[in-house]
C-alpha cells in the first residue's frame, strides 16, 4: 500500500513549474566545489581535535571515559535537539544560506573552544559545533539532487568524498605539524586563562571558515525538482510516515549505517591513541604516516565507490544498495587483522583496505537515499538517516573507551577493544545493509516506469 502524502514515492511529484533541464555544468561545479571545501572544514576540526586527543587527556587529567564523550557524544548532543529542525531549513529556504550559517558558527566556535578551561567547556563547545555541522549534510546532499541528474549523481557524490578526504588529511597533517610546533611554546596565562599549546591549534583552524562562508554565498541556489507544493515543507509526521511506509528500504540502510558508523567513526577517534600506545608513536610521526595512508586509501575509495557503483547500475536496478554492502563486507576482514599487527605501519596498511571499503561505500549509500526520497523532504529524510550516521558514530569512541578501561582496565589494551568491535559491528553492517538489495531494487524500476511514462 502507497502511503497517500505529498510527493510520497508511490506516487511521484510533478515537476515544479519553471525547471527545464539540469543547471549548467559551471553553475553545478562552482556549488559542489564549495560544499566539498565546507565538508572539507568540518572533517578537518574533527580530525585535528582527535589528534590532540592524549594532549588534552594530559592536560585536564581526564579518564578514557572523559576523552570518549569528548570524542563522541559531544559532538551529537545539539545534533539530537537542532539537527532534524533544522533539515526543516534546508527543505524550506534557500540551502546555501543555511550551508553558510552553519559553517560560521563552526569555524567560529572552534576559535573559541581553545579558551576553554575544563572538561565541561570543552564539551560544550564540541556540541555546539555539532548543532553547527547538523544542517551540513542534509543541504548539501539535497542541493546536489537538484545540480545532477540521477545517473550524474553518483560520480557527483563521489567527488564530494574528496571534502572528507581533504579534511581528514590535511587534519591529520596539520594536527601533526602544528601539534609538533606549539610543543615548545610555554602556557600562557591570559586575563585569568591557563592556554595550553593545542588550544592556539584550535584558534588557527577556526577562521576558514567565515572565507568559505563567503564562498557559498557567490553558489547559484539550483531550482527544486519534483515539489507539490512551492515554498512549503511538509508536516513532521508526513515524512515519518513516508519513513515506514517504505521500511522495507530505509530501515536496512539507517541501521546498516549505524552499525558500521559506529565502528568506522570509533576507529577514526581512536587511531592515534592506538599508535601511540601500541607502538610506542610520537604526533609526527603518527601525523605523517596516517595523512599519507588517509589520502590513498580514500582516494582509492572515492574512485573505487563511483566506478563500481556505475558498473553495477548497467547490471542491476539495486546497484546502489548491493554496492554498500560487498564494501562493508570487504572492510570487515581489514578491520579486524590490522590491530593485530607486529608494526604500527603495518597495522595502517591493512586498516587501508577498510577505510578505503568503508569511504567506498558512503558513494551508493547516499545515492540510493537521494533517488528514492521526495524533493520535500530530502533534507529531513537526510537529516534523519545522517542521524544514524552521527548518533551511533559518536558512541563508537565511547564504546571503544569504556571497553578498554572496563573489561580490560589498561590503557595498553586498546587493540583488543578495536579487535573485538570490529569482529562484531561490521559483519552486522553487511548483513542488515543486505536485507534493503530487493526492496530497494522493486522501488527503482517501479521509480523509471513512472518517470518514462511522464518523459
Amino acid at each position: 500500500m502507497v502511503a497517500d502524502v505529498p510527493g510520497a514515492i508511490g506516487r511521484v511529484a510533478e515537476v515544479a513549474p519553471g525547471v527545464q533541464g539540469w543547471p549548467a555544468r559551471s553553475v553545478a561545479y562552482y556549488g559542489l566545489t564549495v560544499i566539498i571545501l565546507a565538508t572539507a572544514l568540518n572533517f578537518l576540526d574533527a580530525q585535528i581535535f582527535s589528534m590532540m586527543a592524549q594532549h588534552i587527556k594530559a592536560d585536564f587529567q581526564l579518564t578514557d571515559e572523559q576523552l570518549g564523550f569528548l570524542l563522541g557524544p559531544a559532538n551529537i548532543v545539539f545534533y539530537v535537539l537542532v539537527g532534524i529542525p533544522l533539515a526543516r531549513l534546508v527543505d524550506l529556504y534557500p540551502r546555501k544560506y543555511v550551508l553558510a550559517g552553519g559553517i560560521t558558527l563552526i569555524g567560529g566556535i572552534t576559535a573559541l573552544g581553545g579558551l576553554a578551561q575544563n572538561f565541561v567547556q570543552l564539551f560544550m563547545s564540541r556540541m555546539l559545533i555539532g548543532a553547527g555541522g547538523s544542517a551540513h549534510a542534509p543541504g548539501s546532499y539535497s542541493m546536489l539532487a537538484d545540480y545532477f541528474s540521477p545517473a550524474r549523481l553518483p560520480r557527483a557524490i563521489g567527488f564530494l568524498q574528496l571534502g572528507f578526504i581533504g579534511g581528514n588529511v590535511l587534519g591529520i597533517y596539520l594536527g601533526g605539524l602544528l601539534l609538533t610546533l606549539v610543543a615548545a611554546w610555554p602556557v600562557t596565562h591570559w586575563m585569568g586563562l591557563t592556554i595550553h599549546g593545542w588550544q592556539w591549534v584550535l584558534m588557527m583552524v577556526g577562521a576558514p571558515g567565515f572565507v568559505i562562508a563567503g564562498l557559498l554565498l557567490f553558489a547559484t541556489e539550483p531550482p527544486r525538482r519534483g515539489l507539490t507544493v512551492q515554498g512549503q515543507a511538509v508536516p513532521m509526521k508526513v515524512v515519518l510516515r513516508e519513513i515506514w511506509t517504505r521500511r522495507s528500504i530505509y530501515l536496512p540502510l539507517f541501521i546498516g549505517l549505524a552499525f558500521s558508523a559506529t565502528e568506522f567513526l570509533g576507529l577514526g577517534v581512536w587511531r592515534p591513541a592506538f599508535l601511540a600506545r601500541t607502538y610506542g608513536w610520537n604526533s609526527a610521526r603518527i601525523g605523517n604516516w596516517m595523512s599519507v595512508v588517509i589520502l590513498v586509501s580514500y582516494l582509492l575509495g572515492a574512485f573505487v565507490g563511483t566506478v563500481f557503483t556505475e558498473w553495477l547500475a548497467k547490471r542491476y536496478k539495486d546497484a546502489h544498495v548491493r554496492a554498500a554492502t560487498i564494501f562493508f563486507a570487504l572492510a570487515a576482514p581489514f578491520e579486524i587483522i590490522a590491530p593485530l599487527m607486529p608494526s604500527g605501519e603495518l597495522a595502517l596498511l591493512c586498516a587501508a583496505g577498510g577505510q578505503m571499503c568503508g569511504l567506498a561505500s558512503a558513494v551508493p549509500q547516499n545515492a540510493a537515499i537521494q533517488r528514492i526520497t521526495p524533493n520535500e523532504m530530502r533534507g529531513r529524510v537526510t537529516a534523519i538517516y545522517l542521524f544514524m550516521f552521527i548518533f551511533f558514530g559518536s558512541f563508537g569512541g565511547q564504546l571503544i573507551g569504556s571497553v578498554t578501561q572496563r573489561v580490560f582496565g589498561s590503557d595498553a589494551d586498546l587493540w583488543k577493544s578495536i579487535v573485538i568491535t570490529a569482529s562484531i559491528l561490521l559483519p552486522l553492517a553487511a548483513f542488515t545493509i543486505s536485507r534493503g538489495i530487493r526492496p530497494y531494487g522493486r522501488e527503482v524500476e517501479r521509480l523509471e516506469r513512472v518517470e518514462a511514462q511522464r518523459a
